[in-house]
């Protein structure tokens, strides 16, 4: 029986920290099972949590000087809300998972505590059914567990309420970021590589120089898509997140053609300037898209119907902007 601990490590710490930026997101998971947090007994409460081990570290670390039982579900990496709707945190998993583990042999009650974020996922009667075990649903924020428990597992108002702050968004920024920057990234040297087959004269430095404003107009959309709109999501006009940062990318756009459009332009220069006012806005509104899945200012059948006027909007705009660059380099 592995026996775990409520203080974490300095590599459980920094292993937080390197998640949140992406790496190995994926590969950071614990392995499903029971685990005795201190020195549980047949009476002590049972949680079930996902094996992303974020969530896990988040679990433990807000139960000190506590002695109970986690078990930890196979939600293939994933959190607990984004498992639940997926179905990896559903009935099936947790029904094995407490075969396997014999879990119905270490404890003399019949109780789960679930979080309240799993319950899409769960099927209460259901599990009753099969294994004879009453599904409660906590707090949804691990750090009220310990007043829950004290409570006789009630909870108030305020433990079942999902609020999104601006830390809480905040903290989302740096894996979107990351992502965004790699995809960037790619897109500026694809346009580099596109200037250089049209124009092979000018070598290949040459077309990262000419290519710089494309540079700056790709880190600018990704600035207002990816870091400010979820940062000022409550104070954007719109209930849909493509609006909120396609305003943003409009306003950017707006930006970035008045500082380049000094003196006269040539042809060329003015079709990009086109290129990137189509471009800037609909790469901001595609990133700040990536939100709804982590927000509670939307649902799925929300996201459903966002999506299926949003992306064809982007993708018009996006073909309209690569058209007019790819014009302005044969000018």
């Amino acid at each position: 029986m592995p026996r775990i601990s409520s203080s974490l490590s300095k590599q459980d710490r920094l292993g937080a920290v390197k998640v949140r930026w992406g790496i190995d997101r994926m590969r950071y998971t614990v392995e499903p099972g029971l685990y005795a947090l201190g020195t549980p007994d047949e009476k002590s409460p049972v949680l079930v949590t996902a094996n992303y081990k974020l969530s896990f570290d988040r679990l433990r670390s807000a139960l000190p000087d506590r002695n109970l039982w986690i078990l930890v579900l196979d939600t293939k990496g994933v959190n607990v809300w984004c498992s639940a709707g997926k179905g990896t945190f559903g009935t099936e998993e947790l029904v094995q998972r407490m075969e396997w583990s014999g879990l119905a042999r270490r404890v003399s009650h019949r109780l789960l505590i679930l979080p309240q974020l799993a319950a899409p996922g769960v099927a209460a009667h259901e599990v009753k059914r099969r294994t004879g075990f009453r599904v409660i649903y906590g707090p949804i924020r691990a750090c009220d567990l310990p007043r829950f428990l004290d409570q006789g597992l009630q909870a108030t108002p305020e433990m079942r309420k999902k609020t999104f702050g601006l830390r809480e968004r905040i903290v989302l920024i740096p894996i979107e970021l990351v992502t965004a920057l790699k995809w960037g990234l790619i897109l500026f040297f694809a346009l580099c590589l596109i200037r250089f087959i049209i124009q092979p004269g000018e070598g290949w430095m040459g077309a990262l120089e000419r290519n710089l404003r494309s540079l700056a107009a790709i880190l600018t959309a990704i600035l207002s898509g990816a870091v400010l709109t979820p940062a000022l999501l409550p104070w954007l006009p719109g209930r849909a997140f493509s609006a909120k940062g396609g305003i943003l990318g409009f306003l950017a756009a707006i930006g970035l053609t008045w500082s380049w459009a000094e003196g006269s332009l040539t042809a060329a220069e003015g079709l990009e300037l086109l290129a990137w006012f189509f471009l800037v806005p609909a790469l901001s509104a595609f990133l700040a898209m990536n939100f709804t899945g982590a927000s509670t200012f939307t649902s799925l059948s929300g996201v459903k119907k966002e999506m299926r006027w949003a992306v064809p909007l982007q993708v018009a705009a996006g073909a309209l902007g690569l058209l007019s660059w790819l014009g302005a380099q044969f000018l």
